[in-house]
């Protein structure tokens, strides 16, 4: 299999075809995620809740996310390798390019900033550093404590107009990827035909250009709940592999996610 870029997940846009992403924080699972053809593995720092039991994303470290991302891209060959910038690693431009040196220095292919119109010049300065960068809108957990949880975002029209012209304005800032959590379904259309880059979905609905889970609740082995976006794959499958696998194919095959999985 050919390795996966940017260039590549541009392509599978355009041909309307389903890009499929997982987190992965070990080399193990790396790997097995990677032979099983995902094409993007994200290092989160979701490993704050699903690996250290936190309660949110925020106590995650750089040094830690620098870490994991070393496991990970030691055992990768084809997907394209993320990793996220964790809480305040990224508050000022010059604080951003030294912490993403860090992650590409571990074997990061591309780094994930959470947030909008704010981060622009941020975003402007690491694409001419030659730092690709990934975009996060709509329920951003490292912003839960001004959100008041973990909630649905983008629901009321001034709100969702907001966020599609912050997706435009970090599109022209220079990223190549959008991740975009936890709105409904009509908003992640509406953006995913605004942008002419691939927009990644997590409560998304299944008009975006992929889909992305945490292995935790894809798996079914989350320590605290399973979220209505994901979806138990481990049981109705029984093995790892073909859990994958099958997650994978319902992507392509726009199986999943369905309305169940999604926001009205």
């Amino acid at each position: 299999m050919k390795k996966v870029s940017v260039s590549s997940l541009l392509a599978q846009k355009k041909a309307n075809q389903k890009i499929t992403a997982l987190t992965a924080y070990d080399a193990s699972f790396a790997k097995l995620f990677d032979e099983q053809g995902i094409d993007i593995l994200l290092i989160g720092d979701s490993l704050g809740m699903v690996l250290q039991g936190e309660e949110t994303t925020l106590p995650v470290t750089i040094e830690q996310m620098a870490y994991h991302t070393r496991c990970v891209s030691k055992s990768v060959q084809t997907a394209l390798v993320m990793a996220d910038m964790p809480f305040m690693s990224y508050a000022t431009p010059a604080q951003a390019y030294d912490n993403a040196a860090k992650l590409m220095s571990a074997g990061a292919q591309m780094v994930k900033l959470e947030g909008g119109e704010w981060l622009l010049e941020t975003i402007q300065g690491l694409v001419q550093r030659s730092v690709p960068v990934c975009g996060h809108l709509g329920l951003t957990p490292q912003s839960v404590n001004v959100f008041g949880g973990f909630k649905v975002q983008g629901r009321e029209e001034e709100k969702a107009q907001k966020l599609i012209d912050d997706a435009i304005a970090l599109e022209k800032a220079g990223i190549q990827l959008l991740v975009l959590e936890c709105v409904p379904t009509s908003l992640g259309q509406k953006v995913s035909a605004k942008l002419s880059i691939p927009v990644i979905g997590i409560g998304a609905g299944s008009h975006t250009d992929g889909q992305i889970l945490v292995m935790h609740d894809m798996l079914g082995i989350s320590a605290n709940y399973m979220p209505k976006f994901s979806k138990n794959y481990l049981i109705e499958c029984g093995d790892i592999r073909q859990a994958v696998c099958q997650y994978k194919e319902e992507v392509r095959n726009g199986i999943f996610p369905s309305s169940a999985h999604s926001f009205e």
